[in-house]
């Protein structure tokens, strides 16, 4: 963390306290804000509190859309050109409008918060050249919530060597440990893009898997102005290219052992080559099944065969693609992540409410088996109010 806390939170090796911070993540999806509350020591989790959402107007999707296609050239992490800027604004402006809501709504004071956990809005990844880039003012978002507020994880890894995600894998043990099943265990978060935690005793590996929703959603969008294939019922009603999938299989990102990383849209106009013309159901139905294939692309670079997948993000609501991992994944059981008991749609923002924790009390974040960081790395930057 760039700053030391006054937050009378215990440093590491002391004892640990349990606290409530909020966590904000508006993902590759670029849907909304999700918010959750969870009481944690960043270790443990004692509690989950309420979670919301702040959806995205059709208006503020489309400025992220260009802002995200405005920054594909930046070199400079820093640089917030036009576009660029206006997201930032937006940004700043829906989270703020999300916890101001979500406080009222759960009558909860500034001062019971000791942390809120800020993701921001990712426009560009690209670790191989030093740079991620969340937009986000974390101090403005402090002063005008009047909490502070921890952001900006990913860069400290990403200037260590690291790949800078995924983030979620260290929660993601946290509630694996919390359920007593059998190991290993792999948890797959189907948002823009899907990344997946392998977790089997004291072995934590991570990496992204390839497309989630981004691809199909921008098929969608642009082939029948719908944001998403709801259900997965187009999908349903088409037929896979196995070709295609083949074909899209081959680039150079499935054959990398993890960890491994992508930008939302590294995959875009090598699909959008390979699906010109092609029937809307089968379009979708080949792009959902892509999902599935580079998920199981990564079991046989795992230790041992993950036991149990338990899904959660957009995805894990979409039964067309529970079918498809089901088949490609078998004999592993697939669950969605409300049968455990956690939530599909609030996980990530959970997960950076117990990141922020981390954070404050300097606990690591990312691990050389979840970014390939050298050692275990505390991240995060923390804005006062």
């Amino acid at each position: 963390m760039s700053e030391q806390m006054a937050l009378d939170l215990p440093a590491v090796g002391s004892a640990a306290t349990s606290v409530l911070a909020i966590g904000l993540m508006s993902g590759t999806s670029q849907d909304g804000v999700d918010v959750a509350l969870i009481d944690s020591d960043g270790d443990t989790i004692a509690q989950f509190g309420a979670t919301a959402c702040r959806p995205y107007t059709t208006a503020e999707r489309a400025l992220l859309r260009r802002a995200t296609a405005a920054a594909a050239n930046l070199t400079e992490r820093t640089a917030r050109p036009g576009l660029v800027a206006e997201a930032e604004t937006l940004v700043n402006d829906a989270h703020a409008e999300a916890v101001e809501s979500f406080l009222a709504g759960n009558g909860l004071e500034t001062g019971s918060v000791a942390a809120i956990g800020f993701h921001g809005q990712t426009l560009i990844h690209r670790p191989e050249r030093g740079l991620t880039l969340q937009i986000g003012d974390g101090q403005a978002l402090a002063t005008r919530l009047g909490i502070p507020v921890v952001y900006d994880f990913r860069a400290a890894d990403v200037a260590a060597g690291g790949q800078g995600a995924p983030l979620a894998s260290v929660f993601h043990r946290a509630l694996v440990r919390q359920l007593g099943r059998e190991p290993p265990i792999a948890v797959l978060n189907l948002g823009g893009v899907a990344n997946v935690t392998y977790i089997d005793g004291d072995v934590l590996i991570a990496c992204d898997t390839g497309p989630g929703n981004a691809l199909l959603d921008d098929f969608m969008r642009l082939r029948t102005g719908q944001p998403l294939d709801t259900d997965g019922r187009k999908a349903a009603a088409g037929s896979v290219d196995e070709a295609t999938i083949a074909r899209l299989l081959a680039h150079p990102f499935f054959a990398l052992p993890p960890p491994k990383s992508l930008d939302r849209n590294d995959f875009r106009d090598w699909a959008g080559d390979v699906l010109d013309g092609i029937a809307i159901e089968n379009g979708a139905a080949t792009l959902t099944a892509l999902t599935a294939a580079a998920v199981a692309r990564i079991v046989p670079y795992l230790p041992r065969p993950p036991k149990t997948w338990i899904v959660a993000g957009g995805g894990a609501r979409n039964p067309t693609l529970l079918r498809m991992l089901a088949d490609r994944l078998e004999p592993a059981r697939i669950e969605a992540a409300h049968a455990v008991g956690w939530s599909i749609d609030s996980l990530e923002a959970q997960a950076f409410a117990y990141l922020a924790i981390r954070s404050l009390r300097g606990l690591p974040i990312t691990f050389p088996g979840t970014t390939g960081v050298s050692r275990p790395l505390t991240g995060g930057v923390l804005a006062k109010p």
